[in-house]
């Protein structure tokens, strides 16, 4: 048996809700990068060829914790590497969880929560429309689809890992008030997640960082990051990508360059 998740691509918005509030994001879901888990018979084992993400002990842990015996021969591959703010600890996880025979997502989730401290809503259905508490697992509001976009980009930097006790991140309050009304207007809503990852790049750096270079220099409408590790993006209109942005992308040192789109298609 196998089963695929999707992972994410940084953030549309995160920071603080309120400056003493929770820790809260708009995920931006990728379609393009996938964590994949499968399982055979035999003496439990945890195969992890590309990244590792977890080790055979938390992933015993996991599985016991979702009412399962840890049996059988796992592998798990990811498309995203290790600490890109890509997803690749909680997809591994929910891949595992599902491949195992779990079903619930709420259990699945509470279950990543315990052995991750901070988690994305991949278990969930329409991720990218919650306002996520990511360090306690839980949905601090409800919003429309996000608008069609197209985002172009790639990872910059060092890796990254996310530690759960870090809550030093901006409040974005504001933002997340402005966030439904902008699910209806692109533009509104790359200015809103450009000004979260604005914010997040001033408190947290890089003070290097290129991508809002990139954005304005490739006509972009703005731009998105991962608040904590090196995914990086571009938001367009869908169809109106410049043929020459991915070789600007390489030139300003961004890896594993990748193109999807998102957004209610109606």
């Amino acid at each position: 048996m196998q089963v695929v998740v999707p992972g994410h691509f940084g953030e549309l918005l995160q920071g603080r809700i309120g400056r003493n509030g929770p820790v809260g994001l708009v995920t931006l879901p990728c379609p393009t990068l996938f964590a994949r888990a499968q399982r055979v018979s035999g003496a439990f084992v945890l195969h992890q060829p590309d990244a590792k993400v977890l080790t055979q002990s938390e992933a015993a842990y996991l599985l016991r914790r979702l009412g399962l015996r840890p049996a059988g021969r796992f592998a798990l591959r990811l498309d995203m590497p290790a600490g890109g703010g890509a997803g690749a600890s909680t997809a591994a996880r929910v891949a595992l969880a599902l491949v195992a025979g779990a079903r619930d997502p709420d259990a699945i989730m509470l279950a990543c929560l315990e052995t991750e401290g901070a988690v994305d809503p991949l278990m969930l259905s329409d991720p990218g429309r919650l306002l996520w508490a990511s360090r306690e697992g839980r949905v601090l509001a409800r919003f429309p689809h996000p608008p069609r976009m197209e985002i172009i980009g790639g990872f910059f930097g060092p890796m990254r890992r996310t530690d759960a006790k870090d809550v030093n991140f901006p409040d974005i309050a504001d933002l997340a008030k402005a966030w439904p009304a902008a699910c209806g207007d692109l533009s509104k809503a790359a200015d809103l997640a450009s000004e979260s990852a604005r914010r997040t790049l001033a408190l947290r750096g890089p003070s290097d960082d290129p991508t809002e270079a990139l954005a304005h220099a490739t006509g972009a409408l703005g731009f998105t990051i991962a608040h904590t590790g090196a995914a990086r993006g571009l938001i367009f209109a869908p169809g109106t990508v410049p043929e020459t942005t991915p070789a600007a992308l390489r030139d300003a040192g961004f890896r594993h360059i990748v193109r999807f789109r998102i957004g209610y298609q109606g």
